[in-house]
């Protein structure tokens, strides 16, 4: 078990190291490169002022507008001749959400290394006690593992349509970063349906066990005992930090699913016209009479921002369940925590669990 435990923290060591340089990378091209294309965009000038010899303003102002024209197609969106929206899109996607999203991940992974250098691992202050007791169910692991690997393809995919051509291409050459990038969208199309299904079974099985109650309160007023050794705040099977975890990955999965299905079968359904009707009733006041090519922006926009929001939060979580916190990583991988530990990190569900096992009860 030890020799096991040291294989999987340097396993998951290498890949913090990989995640950390590639955030590095990305943040030093983003600063400096993502932008480029996008600034070199007008902002919403009229792209010029003049239509052969005569001036022409107000039909490029029409145009830029979206005014849509008469087409014999049966597509409907050939009328547009400019969607001039998709400069604001575009601008956004490789401008502020690449290089923020960057810093969100190298920030994760920078507060993290500055984290365990201050506080060490947390260990259990009891030692080891050489007997275990059981923390989850078969059922329960293999939801969890596939919520998570599918969850890592999806991420390391994704990473990559938003920052390959810069920080991988460079490197692999544009025929084999094409490959793999294609490679890479059909995995991330096909795996959503397995993350999605893992969702729906992470929240069968754990929602009941996930409702807030008065512990959690004392745990986070004693920030769960992470920053001080020797604080061991009650908690249930899950404390309030899981807790938080459990509904932010349940919401923001939930989210990234919805806007995920809206870009694998484009132009079927409406997201965000009905948000931002739903959202003006509180005084958000924006625009509801959105296109279908708008409805697929703000799906992308959104998909990706929801998406490295979850990266960045699953990053703090990985460190947590390895390399932060000894014997953590048992309750998932075997099963079975050690006694000392569970008496630690979850005292009410420990002292639950052992009046059951007295009483004889399931």
């Amino acid at each position: 078990m030890i020799l096991r435990s040291k294989s999987l923290a340097r396993v998951v060591s290498v890949l913090l190291v990989i995640v950390f340089v590639y955030g590095v990378a990305a943040v030093l091209v983003g600063t400096g490169g993502f932008n480029q294309e996008a600034a070199a965009q007008t902002g919403g000038a009229v792209p010029g002022e003049t239509l052969g010899n005569n001036s022409d303003s107000d039909f490029w102002r029409a145009v830029r507008k979206g005014t849509r024209g008469d087409v014999s197609t049966p597509n409907k969106l050939a009328g547009v001749m400019v969607q001039s929206e998709g400069e604001s899109w575009r601008a956004m996607r490789n401008g502020p959400l690449s290089t923020w999203g960057a810093w969100a991940i190298f920030g994760t992974l920078a507060l993290l290394a500055v984290f365990y250098t201050l506080r060490g691992r947390i260990n259990v202050e009891a030692g080891s006690s050489g007997r275990t007791i059981q923390r989850f169910t078969m059922v329960e692991r293999i939801a969890h593992w596939t919520l998570a690997n599918s969850f890592i393809l999806l991420a390391l995919t994704g990473l990559n349509m938003l920052y390959g051509r810069y920080v991988l291409k460079p490197f692999l050459g544009p025929e084999l970063f094409s490959t793999l990038t294609m490679l890479g969208k059909y995995i991330h199309n096909y795996v959503a349906f397995a993350f999605m299904l893992a969702l729906v079974a992470v929240l069968v099985i754990w929602i009941k066990e996930n409702i807030p109650d008065k512990a959690d309160l004392k745990w986070l007023a004693k920030g769960g005992g992470m920053f001080t050794r020797g604080a061991h705040p009650p908690a249930n099977k899950f404390n309030a930090g899981q807790k938080i975890l459990f509904w932010l990955v349940l919401l923001g999965g939930l989210s990234v699913s919805l806007s995920g299905i809206s870009l694998i079968f484009p132009f079927t359904f409406e997201m965000f016209s009905p948000t931002f009707t739903f959202l003006n009733v509180f005084g958000f006041g924006l625009e509801t009479n959105l296109t279908p090519m708008q409805e697929m922006q703000y799906s992308q926009l959104w998909h990706a921002i929801i998406g490295l929001g979850l990266i960045a939060l699953i990053i703090a979580h990985i460190y947590l369940g390895t390399l932060g916190m000894e014997g953590a990583y048992d309750a998932m991988g075997t099963g079975q925590v050690d006694r000392n530990w569970a008496k630690e990190h979850h005292p009410i569900w420990f002292e639950e669990v052992e009046k059951s096992a007295a009483t004889g009860d399931d």
